[in-house]
């Protein structure tokens, strides 16, 4: 019969070495000679009956059973910090962590100013914001290295039980000017007046721009002259920079158009929106991202 033994100072040694890719490395962190880390690399490797890593100029790589430990093993780790985190966070809040992912452009009128009452609030909180791709903020979810994720539809994660995706809100998309060229874009009233504007989009591809395409092919326009930008925030620059009309979300310009700077062309279609979403693992939540999501979000938690 199968008998474990298993001495977590070895596994603690080799994800040290998969994360900095280096025996030297790995020993320096820990304080210790590459000599003692090769023979703890040596040791798991003989009682796994396995080869963990190909040794290269440049360090170590993973061979295919190493990676294979490396994602049980990572994400032992993730729990076993999670778990002291639940230990260390009191309901008072008088410790502990708040780590949230979401793109920039959400935060900047979704989030910041709950966050900053939350931290008022609970100033001994250390709080993290992690922004990237959706693709990026899902694996930092899985992964636990965040709390939780606020992100636009739609979100594609790998079937999960455990992973609630929640729609908190929608927010609508407009075309925008610099308020002083007003002017030149009263004729527009219908989607078909924009067929030969400059007009300045998302990227093709990604979803905000698919749902718009699928509203021009809907009205049969047809636009040629496109200026196509990755990011809100340079959408935004360029609208103020008078260099066409932006399309994007209203709440991001929103002070902007009380400060007299951008103006919203009004048009007869309907034109997209997007559905903001909370994306959290349910059984990894400690006390911090909990109260922040209940009483700052102002959702309750299915757990």
């Amino acid at each position: 019969m199968y008998k474990s033994n298993i001495n977590l100072n070895l596994y603690k040694t080799f994800y040290d070495v998969a994360k900095y890719g280096s025996i030297s490395k790995a020993a320096t962190a820990n304080y210790t000679s590459q000599p003692a880390i090769s023979k703890a690399i040596k040791k798991l490797e003989e009682e796994l009956k396995v080869q963990l890593f190909y040794r290269t100029l440049n360090g170590v790589e993973l061979t295919e059973k190493g990676q294979e430990l490396l994602y049980f093993v990572e994400k032992s780790y993730n729990n076993l910090v999670i778990a002291e985190r639940a230990m260390l966070e009191t309901e008072t809040l008088n410790r502990g962590k708040l780590s949230i992912g979401m793109p920039s452009n959400i935060g900047s009128f979704f989030l910041f100013d709950k966050i900053i009452e939350f931290h008022q609030k609970y100033p001994n909180i250390e709080i993290t914001i992690i922004t990237g791709s959706t693709t990026k903020l899902m694996s930092l979810l899985e992964s636990h290295k965040v709390d939780f994720v606020i992100d636009t539809s739609p979100i594609n994660i790998k079937h999960d039980k455990d992973i609630k995706i929640v729609k908190l809100t929608k927010v609508p998309y407009c075309f925008a000017v610099k308020k002083n060229s007003m002017n030149n874009y009263q004729e527009i009233k219908e989607l078909k007046d924009l067929k030969d504007k400059l007009l300045i989009l998302p990227i093709p591809g990604t979803a905000n721009r698919i749902d718009l395409d699928e509203t021009f092919q809907k009205y049969n326009v047809n636009i040629e002259n496109v200026i196509n930008i990755h990011t809100s925030e340079m959408i935004i620059a360029a609208i103020k920079k008078d260099l066409g009309i932006g399309y994007i979300i209203y709440n991001l310009i929103e002070n902007d158009i009380k400060n007299g700077e951008l103006e919203v062309i009004k048009i007869k279609e309907k034109l997209p929106t997007s559905e903001i979403n909370i994306i959290y693992d349910k059984n990894t939540l400690t006390t911090a991202p909990k109260k922040f999501i209940e009483k700052y979000i102002d959702y309750n938690l299915d757990l």
